[in-house]
């Protein structure tokens, strides 16, 4: 037994015990040196940035076909009155709102829109039908000031970037045939009227979402389709519209919408896709990816060899998909109330890239697949991608 007072025993075993705590206290603070203050708090990886996009035919309200091929310039009146007949009973103050509903509950950043008719009437003027100046100048249904009403009710979610005018014609219409009618402002005795078409493609951008843009641009393509119409030759325009977009934390890229021609020779198709690429086209974008929407009336597995020659030279090109596989049109009546027969058997609505490392596809799906308040919203689907971006 130790004769040591107790005093010191005690103090012997104080120094060793703070002698065992330095120690350790060293190791610990060793320890979160060679670690790092990941250890003590680790960082949160790093979320990706995501774009979400939709492209959306709107479905302009008819069937242009019958006109187009009409035998005579009777025909040809009469085939245009049935046109504005059938703009009336495709209702599009109530597909606005189905349409409305479609775009709010995906909630993308960026929409490319197509076929967002003006109609509008007027008295009679043969000229204008020839190349004369057109007079018609009474509105009878905006479809993007619908929309947009639909869109920003209650509160304001998207405002318009862009507006492109495609084809714009003006012709007589007999609108129901019957003498002296006035349901229309501008009908003359015999029930004819002047009804005009202008076709416009548009891109929207979410409000309060972050999402700037920039260096905006739009065009008609230099070929185009030129039906002879009852010994006139009527230039149906088509185009595209394209716009630098930063989202949130992420990079700028270039989204560009476009409508490619639907009723004349694939060959016009493809020589739209190629002024795409071309050098100075909107999809030679620089060092900035380009995502690329719209309706492109083509594809490689879903319509004939020869539609898909405008599909082709954008992958050929270096477009890569970034879209759904889902069929996306058709209701193929002109007629497009709830009962009408739908088949979708084509994808020819798109979403591309043409910097598919940089830009990848997390998402996809389709909007409008049943009808609503008595119509379907369109004759083709919604399609909508959530992009991962740089």
């Amino acid at each position: 037994m130790s004769n040591a007072p107790t005093g010191f025993r005690t103090s012997r075993q104080t120094r060793a015990i703070l002698a065992i705590a330095i120690a350790l206290l060293g190791a610990l603070t060793l320890t979160t040196l060679l670690a790092g203050p990941a250890d003590a708090k680790r960082k949160k990886p790093k979320k990706p940035n995501t774009v979400k996009v939709m492209t959306r035919n709107v479905y302009l309200g008819a069937d242009l076909s019958p006109a187009i091929n009409a035998s005579s310039t009777d025909d040809f009146i009469n085939k245009n009155g049935q046109i504005l007949r059938d703009v009336d009973t495709n209702d599009f103050k109530t597909r606005a709102k189905g349409l409305a509903n479609e775009i709010k509950s995906v909630s993308p950043d960026l929409v490319g829109l197509q076929e967002v008719a003006l109609w509008r009437t007027g008295p009679v003027n043969l000229a204008a039908a020839t190349g004369g100046p057109k007079t018609a100048t009474t509105v009878h249904i905006d479809y993007l000031v619908e929309l947009m009403a639909q869109l920003n009710k209650g509160k304001k979610r998207y405002q318009v970037v862009k507006v492109q005018n495609e084809f714009d014609f003006e012709a007589p219409a007999d609108y129901n045939g019957v003498e002296g009618d006035g349901s229309l402002p501008n009908v003359n005795s015999n029930g004819e009227i002047d009804g005009r078409l202008t076709m416009r493609d548009v891109i929207l951008k979410k409000v309060a979402a972050g999402v700037k843009t920039k260096n905006v641009r739009s065009d008609n393509f230099e070929t185009i389709y030129t039906p002879t119409i009852s010994g006139i030759p009527v230039r149906v325009d088509r185009g595209w519209l394209s716009t630098d977009v930063k989202v949130r934390k992420g990079k700028w890229f270039r989204f560009v919408n476009t409508h490619f021609e639907a009723f004349g020779a694939p060959e016009i198709r493809e020589s739209q896709a190629k002024e795409l690429i071309a050098p100075g086209g909107p999809l030679r974008s620089g060092s900035m990816p380009a995502v690329l929407v719209g309706d492109l009336n083509s594809d490689d597995n879903t319509v004939s060899s020869s539609d898909a020659l405008a599909y082709n030279a954008l992958k050929k090109g270096g477009m890569v998909d970034r879209g759904t596989k889902k069929m996306t049109f058709g209701v193929t009546s002109g007629i497009i109330t709830a009962d009408a027969p739908a088949d979708f058997d084509q994808t020819i609505d798109h979403v591309m890239t043409n910097r598919p490392k940089s830009v990848k596809l997390l998402k996809s799906g389709v909007t409008g697949t049943k009808p609503v308040s008595g119509y379907w919203n369109s004759d083709h689907l919604g399609v909508w991608s959530n992009l991962k971006t740089p």
